[in-house]
């Protein structure tokens, strides 16, 4: 299976937070669900991807070509939506269109306009005046229009209603139907990863948690119930983000690790969300913090 992103022992270190041995691989057609808390190193890594971002150490290949060397060619064949948007809001889409069309060899201006319309955005009106949807959605219209063989985005359905939404991974999804083509897919919107994603990355706290195919991740993680006093001897430890109430205990907990659990405990498959919240509890159990800005 060939990768169309390989990252490979990213390290980045600032003052406060850092990046430790990132390393995981986005094969061609298919899409990958980015996910972590605030502070889990997701935009520094997606900045890294760009060359945004200088790194310490590690490699990150970006169709077989290096993404500090290649920076250009790369980046003629790749879409990115940012959470934020970085136009000049005093002028219209249209000026936007033209400004940014000489820029990229395979641009397609009917595409542009076809998405504009698509999404009921007006070509003649000022994009400051726009919602933030608005803008999102104009963001992922400029970032398709040139015809990209990997799209990166960065929490695209933030701001989104949920009718944009659902239209926004209809777009995404008959985009990947080209198998030379990938998404990595950074996003709080637990629910649109598991509806479109294939892979999932997790990060937390600078480090790859988890990294492989949806469903594995789905297979791997059960949420745990009842009472205290019935968790065997020596179970207990191997939990993840035990959290104990006045009328029984929750905690997340390795499917392998289920065998032999006693009838009284209630055991549930973990969502992503439910993952991310119990990793978060387990943090909070060893005393970490997390950097809530990066």
């Amino acid at each position: 299976m060939e990768n169309i992103l390989e990252i490979n022992g990213l390290c980045k270190s600032y003052r406060d937070f850092s990046l430790k041995n990132v390393t995981f691989a986005l094969p061609k057609g298919y899409i990958m669900g980015f996910v972590g808390q605030n502070g889990s190193g997701k935009t520094t890594t997606i900045r890294s991807i760009m060359n945004m971002t200088k790194f310490d150490s590690g490699s990150i290949s970006v169709f077989g070509l290096d993404s500090v060397k290649d920076t250009i060619e790369i980046k003629q064949r790749l879409g990115v939506v940012f959470d934020s948007m970085y136009l000049a809001e005093h002028l219209t889409a249209r000026q936007i269109e033209q400004q940014i069309r000489p820029f990229y060899t395979k641009w397609d201006s009917d595409d542009f306009f076809a998405y504009l319309k698509r999404f009921s955005l007006p070509d003649d009106r000022c994009v400051g005046d726009f919602s933030k949807g608005m803008k999102m959605k104009l963001m992922v219209t400029i970032a398709l229009a040139h015809k990209p063989e990997l799209l990166i985005l960065d929490e695209p359905t933030s701001g989104l209603d949920p009718v944009a939404r659902d239209e926004l991974l209809d777009i995404l999804s008959d985009y990947i139907l080209d198998e030379n083509r990938g998404i990595l897919f950074s996003t709080h919107i637990t629910a649109d990863v598991e509806r479109i994603a294939d892979y999932v990355t997790i990060l937390n706290n600078g480090s790859v948690w988890f990294t492989g195919s949806k469903d594995d991740l789905a297979e791997s993680y059960a949420v745990v119930k009842g009472a205290e006093s019935a968790v065997p001897d020596g179970l207990k430890g191997r939990m993840i983000g035990f959290h104990s109430y006045r009328n029984g205990f929750e905690a997340m907990i390795r499917t392998e690790d289920m065998r032999g659990l006693p009838d009284a405990l209630i055991c549930e498959k973990a969502s992503i969300d439910e993952i991310l919240v119990y990793i978060a509890k387990e943090a909070k159990n060893a005393g970490h913090t997390e950097c809530d800005t990066l």
